[in-house]
C-alpha cells in the first residue's frame, strides 16, 4: 500500500476531503496529497500513501498542466466563480489575433499577487479562513512564477478557454484576473481542470466515487514508489547494501555509484530503498530512507 494513488477529483470536494476519504480505507497508513486543488476545480490529485508521503519534495517541483474557462466582465474577491463580485467592466470587442497577443505577454517569468482566498497562512491560519470570517486580510506579497505555455481561445463574446503549463505555485485564478485586465476588462475563473502534475496525467487517474464503491480493490491502483520516481536516476543495490541503507549507512552505496553525481534512488529489484545525493561539496548524503 506504500505508493501513489491518482485521483480524478470531482467538483465540490476539497483536497483535504479526498485525503480523509482515502485515509478511512487505508488506515493506519499515513496519507497526503500533492498540490491543493480548489473545491470547484476538478482533475488530477496525486494521493501519497504510507512511506510514499516522504516523496513529496521530489515530486512537487514539476510543472503542472491545466485547462479552464475564464468569464470576462466581472472580478470576484476569490478570483473564481465561488466568490462575490467586487468589480465589473464592459467587455471590449475581441478577436483571435488580439487574444493570442495578450497570451504571449504572460509566457515566461511573471509576478503574481496570490488571492486572499488561498491556503497561504498568516500566523498559522490559512488566509481563506480569515477572509471567510470577515477579518481584514492584507494581500500576500507578489511571487515570481513561470508560465511555460499559454493558449487563449474565444468561446463566445465574454468567455475564453485557457490552456497552460506552469510552474508550481502558480495561481490560475490570479492569472485569469490578470488576463482580464490585460484585455481591458475584468475577469474571473469559472472552470478549472488539472491535466498533469508530478509526471502523472489525468487519463490514468481514477474517479473518487469508483474508488469508494470498491475500497477492497484500491490497492490494485496504487503506483509503487520506485515507479512513481521513474524519471529519477537509479542505482541497484544488493541484499547487504540494502540492510545497511535501512539503518542509515550511506557508505553502503559507495561500491554501486562509481563517479555518479546528483540525485538518485537506491533500489533492489522494484523496491525503493532510499533516495540519496552525491556532490563534490557535500559528499554522499541519504535524503530519505524508506521502511519496509
Amino acid at each position: 500500500m506504500h505508493g501513489v494513488l491518482l485521483v480524478d477529483k470531482p467538483p465540490g470536494v476539497g483536497s483535504a476531503q479526498v485525503v480523509r476519504a482515502i485515509k478511512r480505507v487505508v488506515r493506519p497508513y499515513r496519507v497526503g496529497h500533492l498540490g491543493t486543488l480548489d473545491p470547484f476545480a476538478t482533475g488530477l490529485l496525486p494521493i501519497l500513501i504510507g512511506e510514499a508521503t516522504k516523496l513529496a519534495p521530489f515530486l512537487e517541483s514539476s510543472h503542472k498542466q491545466y485547462e479552464g474557462i475564464i468569464a470576462l466582465g466581472a472580478e470576484t474577491d476569490s478570483c473564481d466563480r465561488t466568490g462575490q463580485v467586487v468589480a465589473t467592466a464592459p467587455v471590449p470587442r475581441l478577436d483571435r489575433a488580439g487574444v493570442a497577443a495578450v497570451a504571449k505577454q504572460f509566457i515566461g517569468e511573471i509576478r503574481q499577487v496570490p488571492p486572499i482566498f488561498s491556503a497561504l497562512k498568516r500566523a498559522g491560519v490559512p488566509l481563506y479562513k480569515l477572509a471567510r470570517r470577515g477579518e481584514p486580510v492584507e494581500p500576500p506579497p507578489p511571487r515570481v512564477v513561470r508560465i511555460e505555455a499559454l493558449e487563449l481561445d474565444l468561446v463566445d463574446f465574454n468567455h475564453l478557454r485557457v490552456s497552460l503549463i506552469c510552474s508550481p505555485g502558480t495561481y490560475v485564478r490570479t492569472l485569469a484576473r490578470d488576463i482580464g485586465l490585460a484585455l481591458g476588462t475584468m475577469a474571473h475563473l469559472v472552470q478549472l481542470r488539472r491535466l498533469a502534475t508530478a509526471g502523472f496525467v489525468v487519463v490514468h487517474a481514477h474517479r473518487l466515487e469508483e474508488l469508494m464503491e470498491a475500497p477492497e480493490q484500491l490497492s490494485q491502483h496504487v503506483i509503487p514508489m520506485a515507479e512513481a520516481l521513474s524519471k529519477m536516476a537509479r542505482v541497484e543495490v544488493d541484499e547487504e547494501s540494502e540492510r545497511r541503507l535501512r539503518h542509515g549507512d550511506a557508505s553502503a552505496l559507495i561500491p554501486s555509484i562509481g563517479a555518479r553525481e546528483g540525485l538518485f534512488m537506491a533500489v533492489r529489484g522494484s523496491e525503493l530503498i532510499a533516495i540519496a545525493q552525491c556532490s563534490g561539496a557535500d559528499g554522499l548524503r541519504l535524503l530519505r530512507v524508506f521502511v519496509r
